[in-house]
């Protein structure tokens, strides 16, 4: 009887959703908090490493996706296109707003993230996508609130494709100023990846 059970709980986490979640190093912060809000209710997983920005996703993305069948797919991209680098600044990443590139212009960053959305589209799984967390006063390689304009330029894209928001750059802001990782850094401490992780499993679930 025992063994009998044992098989039937095995075969029903097969069965469970596959939930993935693309994104940069704020997304790897909340996701294991994903992960256990969803357990019993949908598998979780992260794309490998972090996904950076959209020129990478172009790179990556059929890797990513692999040949799992995706019940809901929930990603982001933005901070690090938005972010200005200069191979010589000793700041960790390269990180650089005075002297340093833009990695994606907003109208670059436009074009790769619409080629990502209809790469996704083509999986049939539930799309959503979280805006671009907040940019706050001295990040060294990013203006504060940049990440205002290329939201505005990702919403358009997602209304046009009719894919669903979630609005994490509202979330982050007041989350930010409680649980920073520090005064200028983009990255939270433990208990706000946590907070972070709520609207995102909130949403998640919606969508199951």
């Amino acid at each position: 009887m025992l063994a009998l059970v044992v098989i039937v709980s095995a075969f029903k986490q097969r069965d469970l959703p596959k939930v993935l979640i693309i994104g940069d190093s704020i997304s790897i912060g909340y996701t294991p908090f994903v992960e256990a809000h969803l357990k019993g209710k949908a598998e979780v997983f992260h794309n490998q490493g972090n996904a950076q920005h959209t020129g990478i996703g172009l790179e990556k993305i059929d890797s990513w996706l692999g040949k799992t069948t995706w019940d809901v797919i929930h990603f982001n991209w933005g901070l690090w296109d938005l972010c200005y680098r200069n191979p010589e600044s000793l700041n960790q990443g390269n990180r650089d707003k005075k002297e340093g590139s833009q990695t994606f212009t907003p109208e670059q960053y436009g074009e790769n993230l619409e080629k990502l959305v209809l790469r996704l589209k083509q999986t049939g799984a539930k799309l959503v996508f979280a805006t671009t967390t907040y940019v706050p006063e001295g990040e060294v390689g990013r203006f504060e609130n940049a990440n205002i304009e290329y939201n505005k330029v990702a919403l358009k894209i997602m209304k046009k494709h009719g894919v669903k928001v979630n609005n994490m750059s509202r979330y982050s802001k007041r989350i930010h100023k409680k649980h920073r990782k520090a005064g200028g850094d983009v990255h939270y401490t433990k208990i706000g990846y946590e907070w972070l992780s709520k609207p995102v499993s909130k949403i998640i679930e919606k969508q199951l």
